[in-house]
């Protein structure tokens, strides 16, 4: 590893430990030439998924695109980082243990809104908002009435969706 600090390769290794999923290696290096302390993360690299979108066109699976629209949907709610990287690894392990390559986009969004119905109802109703491709208002109201008057955790189902 390249240090930080000063860019020198040659480090050692402080402590190591599993992550809490056990599917990362946390690693405390310290760079050798100026003793900078870092932390490294050491995870498996699984083989690439592909996305079908609704119209059929495939698209790379991107992490990154997965937790800025959660973060997005989260934003300025009393929801931690913590909580939103827990669900984004649990959203992440269940696609490659429930798909093999393809995967489609309905099948992330809906196990997004499964875990955010959990975690805060207000991020919830937001990504369903993008995720459902609310037409007009009465849309949206009629979501957030279902939502506040459904006791379980099964996703809301408005026509057409």
């Amino acid at each position: 590893m390249r240090c930080p600090k000063c860019g020198c390769v040659e480090d050692k290794v402080v402590d190591s430990r599993s992550s809490k999923d056990g599917l990362a290696i946390r690693r405390r290096r310290q760079c050798l030439k100026c003793s900078q302390r870092y932390t490294t993360y050491e995870e498996i690299e699984r083989g690439n998924l592909m996305v079908i979108k609704d119209g059929g066109a495939r698209e790379r699976f991107s992490r990154e695109k997965l937790e800025s629209g959660i973060k997005v949907a989260s934003q300025k709610r009393p929801v931690s980082a913590d909580s939103i990287d827990q669900m984004i690894r649990e959203v992440v392990n269940e696609l490659y243990d429930e798909f093999d390559g393809e995967v489609p986009s309905k099948a992330i969004g809906g196990k997004v809104m499964t875990k955010l119905k959990k975690l805060d109802g207000v991020a919830y109703v937001r990504f369903a908002s993008v995720y459902w491709r609310f037409d007009d208002a009465a849309e949206f109201l009629e979501a957030v009435q279902k939502f506040g008057t459904r006791d379980d955790t099964a996703t809301i189902q408005l026509p057409g969706f």
